[in-house]
């Protein structure tokens, strides 16, 4: 049983109010979480250029190429950390106390960025990490501990939860990298994101009344104590976060051993839990194979797509001047942007589409997700080839396609694989499950950024065509890369529809 389906006999008292049909709690918690992921958002935006252009510009071609794997270790690490979260939540501090926490942390980690020495630099994105790992993966828990067990909202309330982390992820590149890093410089957008946490920090305070009894501690430990012993196991586990920074072939290193370790862990158990158990592990654990290559491929959106836009986009708007300094933030409220506008069509999508018998498996679903992540990268493939200026640019529309392309692909992938996970699990290992998909991703996060070493690695400005040569290059190879695995998906469909044993 999840900790959202407590039966109600043992979770605390449900809190009171409501708003527009909703626990008023709820809409506290949609601030808060809109805050984070500003901050988180709006120092993703800048970050990778940032590094590039601040502690690797001696470098020469090869600056973007180090930024990339700075930016590839410190997202692999923030899915990571997240796995125990949960967990210091449950049994030590509480989900209130566990986010709070987090948030101090990580405000305090994103002030740390404005020190202009790399050294300090990997502190700050190591507190920032260490702190995300309190912070992002309860938050979520707290939404569904506001309605009962059964309560028809509960599905509506998440939906809304989620409109507020893609309202703060679609303002925050706007604030962060085309107003401040344009007007001010790069650094100036972390000092933004640091106000959006401390933003998200007071509005926790000020939502305590209305979560009541909702997220407190365990029973035993609603002393200051516990919290304060958390606090030290996280800088300890931001020191190790820092070491991890700057040696990132060793967090490779880690990242594929704790991946087969648990691997191997989920055969066993199936062994131990009977053939039918066994085969859903089997599919679960290739469908986390096809998750790890989707993400690898879709998060270039932050570094090469990034530095792609920089160098050699033509300006959605104003001088290439200005959309240099910052103004290409702007394509990192792309994918949020779709979202809000394209989430809900997908989920009426799926319903319409299993009334007239066409509604595609769970494989199918990942396939299409593969397919349409690939063809974003032959957009740009394409556009390089036939569509650049005089000046070696290419029309900031095809950079927007591919983004749209890559958006649709998440929609058929990411929500659907959280649900698959936890249908294919037995039920007393769920949350290791959840963590294994979460891991799947982070080592995405780290492939992603070898991946984008290897595409920005020509580096370049403007017209010289080597670098945009050297993303062209790339970009199709992601294209066969995707393509390939998509359409193994889509053959090996039926034979993982069989292992999941009538999962849907």
């Amino acid at each position: 049983m999840s900790q959202t389906d407590t039966p109600d006999a043992q979770r605390p008292e449900l809190p009171k109010g409501e708003f527009l049909g909703h626990p008023t709690a709820l809409w506290q918690l949609f601030n808060i979480e809109l805050w984070e992921r500003f901050a988180y958002y709006g120092m993703r935006a800048v970050l990778a250029v940032y590094v590039a252009t601040t502690f690797f510009s001696h470098m020469g071609d090869q600056a973007n190429a180090q930024a990339s794997l700075v930016y590839g270790g410190y997202t692999a690490l923030i899915y990571a950390t997240g796995i125990a979260g949960g967990y210091v939540a449950d049994r030590i501090l509480g989900y209130q106390r566990s986010i709070l926490l987090g948030a101090i942390i990580m405000a305090a980690g994103l002030f740390v960025l404005l020190i202009e020495d790399l050294n300090w630099f990997l502190i700050g994105l190591a507190l920032v990490v260490a702190g995300n790992g309190l912070f992002k993966p309860n938050i979520s828990t707290m939404v569904g501990k506001l309605y009962a067990t059964g309560d028809v909202r509960r599905d509506s309330g998440f939906t809304i939860f989620y409109m507020g982390i893609n309202l703060g992820a679609f303002i925050a590149p706007f604030v962060t990298a085309a107003w401040i890093g344009t007007q001010y410089g790069l650094k100036w957008g972390f000092f933004a994101a640091g106000i959006g946490m401390i933003l998200s920090t007071l509005f926790l305070e000020w939502s305590k009344r209305s979560l009541g009894h909702v997220g407190l501690p365990p029973k035993g430990k609603e002393g200051w104590g516990p919290f304060f012993a958390v606090a030290a196991g996280a800088l300890v586990l931001a020191a190790v976060c820092y070491f991890l920074l700057s040696e990132s072939t060793i967090l490779g290193f880690i990242l594929v051993a704790m991946m087969l370790g648990l691997s191997a862990w989920f055969i066993y158990s199936g062994f131990r839990l009977g053939k039918i158990q066994l085969q859903r592990y089997i599919a679960m654990l290739l469908l986390f194979l096809a998750n790890a290559c989707f993400w690898a491929l879709f998060e270039q959106a932050g570094s090469s797509l990034n530095f792609f836009a920089r160098e050699f986009s033509t300006p959605m708007y104003g001088s290439m001047g200005s959309w240099q300094e910052g103004g290409f933030g702007v394509f990192q409220s792309l994918n949020p942007l779709y979202i809000l506008l394209f989430a809900p069509v997908f989920a009426a999508l799926w319903p319409r589409l299993e009334k007239i018998g066409l509604n595609p498996s769970i494989p199918r679903k990942f396939a299409l997700g593969l397919l349409q992540v690939a063809l974003g990268f032959y957009v740009l493939v394409w556009a390089i080839s036939n569509a650049q200026n005089p000046a070696g640019l290419v029309p900031w529309i095809f950079l927007a396609i591919c983004y749209l392309l890559h958006t649709t692909g998440e929609l058929c992938l990411s929500p659907i694989g959280l649900s698959m996970v936890t249908k294919l699990a037995d039920e007393k290992e769920t949350g290791l499950a959840m963590g294994g998909w979460f891991l799947s991703i982070a080592m995405a996060q780290y492939v992603a950024g070898i991946i984008a070493a290897v595409a920005s690695g020509g580096g370049g400005h403007g017209a010289e065509i080597s670098g945009i040569a050297q993303y062209q290059d790339t970009y199709m190879q992601l294209f066969w890369l995707g393509t390939a695995f998509g359409v193994v998906y889509l053959l090996v469909a039926p034979l993982i529809n069989k292992l999941m044993h009538g999962v849907k």
